[in-house]
C-alpha cells in the first residue's frame, strides 16, 4: 500500500482510485478530530498539533479540584466552540447519505456537527459534547443548561479568559481556576460529567456492536481525518480488513491503520469529500458480494468487547 500526498496542482492517480472505489458502493464513514479543522477546532495528533494531556476519568472522579479544572476550562472553551459551524467535509457526508450511498457514518468527535450538518444515520462513538449526565442519578441535561448556571455561578469568568488557546476537547488550557464554582446535580446533588468516553473508559458494548454490524454490512469503510491512535476506531479499520472490505483512509498525516488500507491519501478531508459527493457518485448500486475483495477470507465476526 503506498501513501499518496495530494500537492495543490496535482494529484496522484490514487485520489481518482479511492473516489471509483468509493462511489457505487455503500460504504461506513468513520471520522476523526481532522474532519473538524476546517471549523475552526484544532485536532489531536495532525501536523503541528499541539501536546496535550487530557483529563482521564479516574482523574475526573478523583475530587473537587480536578472537577474544578475541568468545567473552568470547559465553561471557556465551550462558550466558543459552540459557534464553530459544520464545514465541507460535513455537509458532503450528509449529503452522501441523502443519495444512499453512505450507510453509517460511525464518528469519533463529541462537537455535534455532523448532526448539525444534517447527517442522522449516525453513530457518536464518544458520546456528545452538548449532553451532560450525573454519575449518581444518570440524570441527562443539556450542556446548554449547564453553560448557562456557570455564567450565573462565575460572572465574567469566560470573558477574561477569552483569549486562551482552545483544545480539541472543547475546552482551554488555562492555569489559574481558583473560586471558580461548579454546580452539582439540580436533582440529586450529584456529580456533573459531560456524556462524553473520558480516556480510561470504555465505549458502551452495544454501541460498538451497532457499528461493527454496520461494518459487516458495507461494501467499504472510508476513514476520513483520523489517525486511529486509539484502538476505539482502529478496531474497524482491523475488523473490515480482516473481512475483505475494502479501506480507504484520507488524513493529514500517518495513521495507524495505513497497513490495512487499500488506498491512502494524505491530504484534507473537505475536498475530497465534496468531490465524492457531486452528482458523478451520487447513484450507489445494490450491494453485491463481488464488490469485495475475494483475496482474504472472511473469518467470523470479531470479540467486540470495548
Amino acid at each position: 500500500m503506498e501513501v499518496h500526498s495530494v500537492a495543490s496542482r496535482t494529484r496522484p492517480p490514487a485520489y481518482d482510485a479511492a473516489l471509483h472505489l468509493l462511489r457505487g458502493r455503500r460504504f461506513v464513514a468513520l471520522t476523526g478530530a481532522g474532519l473538524s479543522t476546517d471549523s475552526g477546532i484544532p485536532d489531536y495528533r495532525g501536523p503541528g498539533s499541539p501536546v496535550r494531556t487530557p483529563m482521564t476519568y479516574q482523574e475526573f472522579v478523583s475530587g473537587t479540584g480536578a472537577r474544578q479544572r475541568y468545567w473552568a476550562r470547559s465553561h471557556v472553551g465551550w462558550a466558543r466552540m459552540r459557534q464553530a459551524l459544520p464545514n465541507p467535509g460535513h455537509l458532503a457526508l450528509a449529503r452522501l447519505e441523502q443519495q444512499g450511498a453512505l450507510s453509517m457514518l460511525v464518528t469519533q468527535n463529541v462537537d455535534g456537527l455532523h448532526e448539525q450538518a444534517g447527517s442522522t444515520r449516525m453513530c457518536a462513538l464518544h458520546g456528545r459534547i452538548v449532553d451532560v449526565v450525573c454519575l449518581s442519578c444518570r440524570a441527562r441535561t443539556s450542556r446548554r443548561v449547564l453553560q448557562e448556571r456557570l455564567e450565573r455561578l462565575n460572572p465574567g469568568f469566560a470573558t477574561r479568559h477569552g483569549q486562551a488557546t482552545v483544545r480539541p476537547d472543547g475546552d482551554v488550557d488555562l492555569t489559574t481556576v481558583a473560586g471558580f464554582a461548579v454546580p452539582t446535580c439540580s436533582s440529586c446533588g450529584g456529580v456533573l460529567k459531560p456524556d462524553v468516553v473520558f480516556f480510561g473508559e470504555n465505549v458502551p458494548k452495544d454501541r460498538v456492536q451497532r457499528c461493527y454490524d454496520a461494518v459487516d454490512a458495507a461494501e467499504a469503510l472510508l476513514v476520513a481525518g483520523s489517525s486511529l491512535a486509539v484502538m476505539s476506531g482502529l478496531r474497524f479499520v482491523r475488523h473490515a480488513h480482516k473481512r475483505g472490505i475494502p479501506v480507504v483512509i484520507v488524513n493529514r498525516g500517518q495513521t495507524r491503520g495505513d497497513p490495512l488500507a487499500d488506498i491512502r491519501l494524505d491530504t484534507g478531508t473537505s475536498p475530497f469529500l465534496t468531490e465524492l459527493s457531486s452528482p458523478a457518485g451520487a447513484t450507489p448500486r445494490e450491494p453485491q458480494e463481488t464488490s469485495r475483495r475475494t483475496d482474504r477470507a472472511r473469518p467470523s465476526p470479531a470479540n467486540t468487547s470495548a
